[in-house]
């Protein structure tokens, strides 16, 4: 088989949005533990960060047995199911859940990964048609709207949007769609082994693991500039 024939011209990136371009700052867990508090909340520190772990995997769980099948409507509930889980003893639970879902729709309430304005652009010079795919809501547009690090991306799909969430094959074929590529010359790159990078190489795409903790013995854990560049090096689109 050909070089060309195995490594197919990457032509789009597409980028997972929270925990690889974007992190919550404070961390979730410690909104949840603040916010709480003010309702009335006597959750520690520890049991706060524990049920946000645990109710989070719950959900997974739930998506997993809907064959990863979504909305805005359950969306939005799996978040109300989260933080009723974590924050069970608040005076005022919908009034508790209405704060922190309109805190994270907030571009103050996140920041990007080190470089990522630099490495965008830097994409975006080369060629590269950009986008940022994630499971998650509405919310997710006022946030890269808000954040300047972001510009250079041009396409954003959304779990809730297009009815499917990631590791679902579907959900990879509307970013082939939205910028009418065969999967093959798409590249996508997430900190997620099971979502993200599996995801993504069972729907055909070509996949970057990025690890931004360089948890031990994960594939591609390098800084995000040194892997990018390096997957895009060894399938380069030729404009």
């Amino acid at each position: 088989m050909s070089e060309s024939a195995r490594h197919p011209m990457i032509r789009a990136i597409y980028f997972d949005a929270i925990g690889t371009l974007i992190h919550p700052r404070p961390l979730a867990a410690e909104v949840y533990l603040e916010v709480g508090r003010r309702y009335g909340s006597q959750a520690s520190r520890a049991t706060c960060f524990r049920r946000f772990r645990r109710a989070i995997g719950k959900q997974e769980l739930i998506d997993n047995e809907r064959d990863w099948a979504t909305g805005e409507q359950r969306e939005r509930q799996r978040w109300r199911d989260i933080v009723a889980e974590v924050l069970a003893d608040v005076s005022d639970p919908e009034a508790c859940f209405a704060e922190l879902y309109e805190h994270f729709a907030k571009p103050a309430a996140w920041v990007c990964e080190p470089e990522t304005e630099e490495l965008l652009e830097d994409l975006q010079r080369q060629g590269y048609v950009l986008g940022l795919a994630s499971n998650y809501d509405h919310r997710l547009h006022a946030v890269v709207a808000g954040l300047p690090a972001l510009r250079s991306i041009q396409h954003i799909v959304i779990s809730s949007e297009v009815g499917w969430r990631k590791p679902a094959p579907a959900f990879f074929a509307a970013l082939c769609r939205q910028v009418n590529l065969p999967a093959a010359e798409i590249l996508y790159v997430g900190d997620d082994r099971i979502n993200d990078y599996d995801g993504a190489l069972a729907a055909g795409l070509q996949a970057v693991l990025f690890d931004p903790r360089q948890r031990a013995g994960a594939p591609g854990s390098a800084p995000i500039r040194f892997t990018i560049a390096q997957a895009c090096e060894m399938k380069r689109h030729k404009p």
